[in-house]
């Protein structure tokens, strides 16, 4: 195997020699790959046998990011592939099974989801899931409350922080997310023309709204509560009829858990708006909003009622077991989902990482109507966060 001692980026051809080199498939194997991934930090393939249907997928990490050449610590994948081991235990139906992961290739071969759908483009065809306000919700519980001081060891907690510290990743986060929209001061910032005096009132010149989205950024920053996905939008889950698998945990770090709450939270109102804007009168219309107000209601109130569940059976330390504390804990976790959503929902509108239902917009007049509410919702979650306190209030 000294063809892998030494890290180099793979093609398709070299991704289905590893698959045989490792022994996923046998080196008699009639296989076929292509690549899949269309992200900026990563190289995905897919590798099929036809004759018995199996597959999988491998992801690369490589050392520099496509669009600039920028270097990147390689790291990202190691951490990516324990996180998705570790949420295989707290969750194992809700994430792909990892078959290998190997540290000088940087590559994670991993359970192929192809029967499963992109969540964002899936709503954007105005899809409904009837189960995905359940799902979603106990993944959330399940994957970070157990992840907390509150359950593990304290010693293992602190060495845990150690390992998945994420330097890079983290740093995209806090300029992207928490630092950029309100005062652009990378000059990076991609507003259209016709919102741009909108964007410097409400935004920029908004000195409360600052304030507020820097307690954000400094919880983000210093509150090392739970091991969080720390991307997880609506296109890092994938669904389908039958179920939902979460995918991409390569910004996972221990920070609040808020944040994975609040991006959930945040980009379906991407849908929500685009849709009410954009889709066709009638009762097919009526029925998605319906369902994704409702969704949105769901994922909030589900979580309050399966956190405390949880929270009662697997909490034991004595100072934590109190109904006060328990409260004042999922308060604190709650009104930093709403800000979380609300940085989320600004960045996607203001930043350079934008979301297909706002760019894909071509009518120019409806583009500023959907940007500009999202926007001022964005801006109510920020400042009201401590007062939504159930699901309704979201809406």
């Amino acid at each position: 195997m000294n063809k892998y001692q030494e890290h180099f980026r793979m093609s398709v051809d070299d991704a289905i020699t590893y698959t045989k080199d490792f022994g996923i498939f046998s080196k008699e194997a009639n296989l076929r790959g292509e690549e899949i991934g269309d992200g900026n930090i990563n190289y995905i393939f897919r590798v099929i046998e036809d004759e018995t249907g199996k597959s999988v997928v491998l992801k690369q990490a490589d050392k520099f990011l496509r669009s600039s050449g920028r270097p990147l610590d390689l790291d990202r994948n190691r951490i990516e592939a324990e996180i998705l081991k570790l949420e295989g235990e707290y969750a194992p139906e809700f994430v792909p099974k990892v078959y290998r992961y190997d540290d000088t290739m940087c590559v994670i071969v991993m359970e192929d989801i192809s029967a499963y759908k992109n969540l964002r483009k899936e709503l954007m065809a105005g899809k409904i899931f009837p189960k995905f306000a359940d799902e979603i919700s106990s993944f959330l519980v399940d994957t970070l409350l157990p992840t907390t001081d509150l359950v593990l060891d304290r010693a293992e907690k602190k060495d845990r922080v150690r390992d998945f510290i994420n330097k890079e990743l983290c740093d995209i986060s806090e300029c992207l997310v928490f630092t950029e929209p309100y005062v652009n001061d990378r000059n990076r910032n991609i507003v259209i023309p016709e919102n741009i005096e909108f964007v410097e009132k409400y935004l920029y010149n908004d000195i409360d709204l600052r304030i507020e989205a820097a307690k954000l950024k400094n919880n983000f920053m210093n509150n090392a509560q739970a091991l969080i996905h720390g991307d997880l939008h609506s296109g890092s889950i994938f669904i389908n009829k039958d179920g939902m698998k979460v995918i991409d945990p390569e910004f996972s770090f221990y920070g609040p858990m808020g944040y994975d709450i609040g991006n959930v939270i945040g980009n379906l109102f991407f849908s929500l708006v685009n849709r009410k804007y954009l889709m066709e009168d009638g009762k097919e219309k009526e029925e998605f909003l319906q369902w994704l107000s409702q969704t949105i209601r769901d994922i909030f109130d589900m979580f309050v009622v399966k956190f405390h569940k949880k929270y009662k059976e697997i909490v034991k330390d004595p100072m934590y077991t109190n109904d006060g504390f328990e409260n004042w804990y999922l308060k604190e976790i709650l009104a930093d989902s709403i800000g979380s959503a609300g940085l989320e929902i600004i960045r996607r509108v203001v930043g350079d990482s934008k979301v297909m239902e706002v760019s894909t917009i071509e009518n120019v007049e409806k583009r500023v109507e959907v940007e500009r509410e999202l926007i001022n919702i964005g801006i109510r979650f920020i400042k009201e966060r401590y007062n939504i306190i159930k699901g309704q209030d979201l809406l």
